[in-house]
């Protein structure tokens, strides 16, 4: 599974709606999602599991 870094571009309710450094966008349940997470954040996803990076 290759590694993917995703900005948050907006919170809708119990989903976060993000947007990949190749332009695609991904629609995620907030649970899945580290509680820290708001609009402009930068998520690394590895195998599934998100991680905040700087």
């Amino acid at each position: 599974m290759e590694k993917t870094i995703y900005t948050v571009v907006r919170l809708d309710g119990d989903y976060a709606i993000m947007v990949s450094e190749e332009g695609v966008e991904n629609t995620v349940a907030r649970a899945l999602l580290p509680m820290e997470i708001e609009e402009g954040t930068k998520l690394l996803c590895e195998m599934f599991m998100y991680t905040i990076i700087d």
